[in-house]
């Protein structure tokens, strides 16, 4: 199987516990990037969404595009590739205004659809595979767009990202249930910032979100890219120009 494979089937399995166990997230105050509330910036770092079409990427129950929708005035398509995690969301979500739900492959869905102003992911980036979202995630943004994305930089065990862009095998914890394996790009700032980079995007900033707990291991990076102009034929991006983006330690 592959890594796509594999975790299509991981977070069908998670999405059907959650809805044996009939559990439905509320619609968040505020949009947390890591696992701790208040941790970190908000939906702020997205600018601007009033009547924007955004794309959440790995969407889940639906929660964070609803909040984006009511609180923010957004336009969201959640696009999710679990079929249970889409049936989540549109048992709880399927008629709020502003949202629509689609059980698809993200790049699959952007190879249809209009360029988008916004693109976010929570925790999600992690589960695909880059060299498959990444060109697609250029050709379905409009240039100057935004792209902020959150994923895991050390995991429960203390284990930091990958030097390489090849998944790793992680786990789904849930409950008293049994951990479900799946498999994750666990990547270094620079690894990540070299991906966008060479797709036609501009790192801004990343920063390292941490727990608050001191004994709680986990960092989670919370990545800010734009979608750059379409560069002229014969222009290369500069390498010089990577490597310049700020990095916050902690928040």
């Amino acid at each position: 199987m592959t890594a796509q494979s594999i975790n299509e089937q991981s977070w069908t399995i998670y999405g059907q516990r959650q809805l044996d166990y009939g559990y439905s997230p509320p619609v968040p105050d505020r949009i947390d990037w890591a696992f701790w509330p208040g941790v970190g910036p908000g939906a702020e770092v997205l600018g601007d969404l009033r009547g924007k079409r955004v794309l959440d990427i790995g969407s889940g129950p639906g929660h964070h595009a609803v909040h984006l929708a009511r609180t923010h005035g957004a336009l969201v398509d959640g696009i999710d590739m679990s079929p249970t995690q889409h049936q989540r969301a549109m048992a709880d979500h399927g008629n709020e205004p502003g949202v629509r739900f689609v059980c698809a492959d993200v790049a699959d869905h952007l190879n249809g659809a209009e360029p988008y102003a916004v693109a976010y992911g929570i925790r999600t980036f992690g589960c695909i595979d880059p060299h498959h979202l990444f060109p697609a995630l250029r050709d379905g943004l409009a240039e100057g767009s935004p792209l902020v994305f959150s994923a895991l930089h050390t995991d429960g065990d203390g284990r930091g990202p990958s030097s390489t862009v090849a998944p790793r095998e992680q786990v789904i914890r849930l409950r008293d249930e049994e951990p479900i394996a799946t498999q994750m790009w666990v990547l270094t700032p620079q690894l990540w910032e070299d991906l966008l980079t060479d797709h036609a995007f501009t790192v801004e900033a990343v920063d390292l979100l941490r727990a608050p707990q001191d004994d709680n291991p986990v960092v989670i990076q919370l990545v800010r890219a734009r979608r750059r102009a379409a560069e002229l034929p014969g222009m290369g991006t500069d390498s010089a120009t990577r490597g310049r983006i700020a990095r916050s330690p902690a928040s």
